[in-house]
């Protein structure tokens, strides 16, 4: 039987994610004007994580600098990274294909594949039932998705990079030589930025002209292995499966794929501040404590590594979670190789209430707990944007008087409801 393989891209993820629960509340949206997600808006710090169509116009690209887009286009509109929202809306996008499909793998927190293989007789029409996942998508939850359509993940992920948004595609074997092979060698997937110059200079300069290269040669020129790979992948090859991936049961974990590969150490960590905060709110949330921190990351050239620790004491704390991931990043990853995602793993997790106690209570965390729960009752009552992540552990006394002053006045009578 000929395997029938999708892949479900959200169009412009973060910022469409962030328009959509704009537009929900009864603002405007970010896609119609030039506005981009990343960065902190007041001083002009950070990188552009994602654009709108409107802000590429003004020349404004995916990791640069906050400032130097800001000078292209002046009245940029700057939204800060929210990587809850992110997950929120990855988890609800993809619990609509499970509604279609047998097997949906998730690739990252923007896309995955569907394993349609079989469903035939229940849909005998893959674009139809393609477009029914696409719209069923944009009409619940306020957000577009390109579907890519063929035998395998490979080609189904490249169609669905073909013309953007809310779109699907199909890339069968038979379509190849028409729809693939004239695109430029970068395109490819897994075809870096170092990758395509090398394939240039060796005057291979479309995917085509790839697909027909003699292995040897590119072996001499990539390795081996990436040789090899890149000579399947640009004639339609691929045999990975897809794979089924139960809910987590024992574990929280978040990750994201960027926007722009990352290359300095501050940046990611700025990243993991963010991934910190998202994973161990939903861990104060449950009641749960976490004995294990792990970090993973995927590189530029698609080679996957974790790092883990096993703590003393098991946490909640999002200092304490951040500091450790930033250790184990900085073990982990020298610099060398730009990174592609980033993700926090929690594990061995014990209830809060099963904790044992002590004797002797550290103030000094207690003091950080206390301050991560005011965080969370805060942005449970005003939304997630009430406190910026960065400068929530410098200002813990001012919060701390901030919401005090605003608990009296509720008392009082005086606060907003």
């Amino acid at each position: 039987m000929e395997r029938l393989i999708f892949h479900v891209d959200v169009n412009s993820a973060y910022l469409s994610w962030e328009a959509a629960r704009r537009v929900a509340q009864g603002g405007e949206d970010l896609r119609r004007i030039p506005s981009a997600i990343g960065g902190d808006p007041e001083n002009r710090t950070g990188v552009i994580l994602a654009k709108s169509i409107p802000a590429k116009k003004y020349g404004v690209r995916t990791g640069e600098p906050v400032a130097m887009a800001l000078k292209k286009c002046p009245e940029l509109v700057l939204a800060r990274p929210d990587f809850r929202l992110y997950e929120k809306n990855s988890q609800a996008f993809m619990d609509i294909c499970r509604r279609v499909a047998p097997v949906v793998e998730k690739f990252s927190i923007d896309e995955c594949f569907l394993d349609m293989t079989g469903t035939g007789r229940l849909y005998p029409d893959p674009v139809q039932v393609a477009c029914s996942i696409k719209d069923a998508i944009r009409e619940e939850l306020g957000f577009t998705v390109n579907v890519g359509i063929s035998v395998n993940k490979l080609l189904a992920k490249m169609a669905s990079d073909f013309e953007k948004p809310d779109k699907v595609h199909t890339l069968f074997p038979e379509e190849i030589p028409r729809k693939l092979w004239p695109l430029p060698v970068g395109e490819l997937f897994s075809v870096g930025g170092a990758t395509a110059r090398k394939l240039e200079r060796a005057y291979i300069h479309t995917i085509g002209e790839l697909a027909a290269a003699d292995l040897a040669r590119l072996q001499g020129l990539l390795g081996n292995k990436f040789g090899q790979q890149l000579h399947r992948y640009a004639n339609g090859i691929d045999d990975s499966p897809v794979l089924t991936e139960p809910e987590e049961a024992k574990g929280y974990s978040v990750s994201t794929t960027l926007a722009n590969d990352v290359t300095a150490l501050e940046e990611a960590n700025q990243i993991l501040l963010e991934l910190a905060d998202s994973v161990t709110a939903r861990l104060r949330a449950d009641r749960f404590r976490a004995g294990c921190v792990a970090v993973s990351i995927r590189s530029s050239n698609f080679q996957n590594r974790s790092h883990q620790r096993k703590l003393e004491e098991p946490t909640d704390i999002t200092q304490e979670v951040y500091q450790i991931a930033k250790d184990l990043l900085a073990e982990l990853w020298k610099g060398r190789t730009p990174l592609r995602l980033l993700g926090i793993s929690l594990t061995q997790i014990v209830r809060e209430d099963a904790m044992q106690t002590t004797l002797f209570r550290d103030e000094k965390r207690e003091k950080a707990r206390r301050l991560d729960h005011i965080l969370d009752d805060l942005r449970g009552r005003f939304g997630l944007d009430t406190i910026k992540l960065g400068s929530a552990y410098q200002t813990s006394l001012e919060v701390g008087k901030k919401y005090k002053a605003h608990m009296e006045n509720q008392r009082e009578g005086k606060g907003k409801p």
